[in-house]
């Protein structure tokens, strides 16, 4: 039990490692830019993966969000938007690495803005708080940790943009497997301890995901990786 466990925690984080090294080359080589649209943005990433480790397959669709587009969570579809010189851009991608799933986000500020500099790093400091207080709650539902990412939205003088904050993540298709009930979100309405094992006996992992948002500016920063496992 101990061995497929160890097993299971390395390959999420190898997984995590090599999302973390796509992300490191997507900023190295200067993909997020003005003057071209989300589309294009995505193309080049689906490009770049390919290239660097042979990716043709994502576990969800691949997000690229700027400006106004931010407001919107995963599950909505806005239209493509042209990325400006002072916009904010979150990426959100799921790539799969020898049948473990990755699950990571992350927010860029193109320009000067202070009001969008200080979302992209509040959202940081944001997901460490959540992971601390994940870590001090033996028994935590869902719910709890829902209710305390909203909490600190409110502390860093934002709105919490999405329905829940984060979901299972494993070996791929684990959304064939555990389904789209709430007990497999961190959502308000999932009352089961998170640590609790599956249905089936099997342990759970889970990413937390953040996602502040200011309507009046019509910005959001998004920000998500591996919650469960260190």
């Amino acid at each position: 039990m101990e061995a497929s466990l160890e097993k299971r925690y390395a390959s999420l984080r190898e997984a995590e490692s090599k999302a973390r090294e796509l992300f490191k080359a997507i900023e190295d080589k200067g993909i997020i830019r003005s003057g071209v649209t989300e589309k294009q943005i995505n193309r080049d990433i689906y490009n770049l993966a390919f290239e660097m480790f042979g990716i043709k397959k994502y576990w969800h669709k691949r997000i690229v969000r700027a400006g106004k587009n931010t407001l919107h969570p995963y599950n909505e579809n806005p239209p493509d938007l042209m990325v400006t010189e002072d916009d904010i851009v979150f990426l959100d991608f799921g790539p799969i690495f020898e049948d473990w799933e990755a699950d990571f986000g992350r927010t860029y500020v193109l320009g000067e803005d202070p009001a969008k500099h200080k979302l992209r790093d509040d959202i940081a400091r944001a997901w460490e708080e959540g992971k601390a207080y994940f870590k001090s709650k033996p028994d935590i539902t869902g719910s709890e940790l829902y209710a305390y990412v909203c909490e600190l939205a409110r502390k860093y003088d934002w709105e919490f943009g999405n329905i829940h904050a984060g979901h299972l993540i494993g070996e791929f298709p684990h959304e064939v497997v555990q389904g789209e009930e709430v007990d497999n979100y961190i959502h308000p309405d999932n009352h089961i301890p998170m640590r609790d094992p599956d249905k089936n006996g099997l342990l759970r992992d889970w990413i937390l995901e953040i996602h502040f948002v200011d309507r009046e500016r019509e910005i959001g920063g998004f920000i998500e990786h591996l919650l469960s496992v260190d």
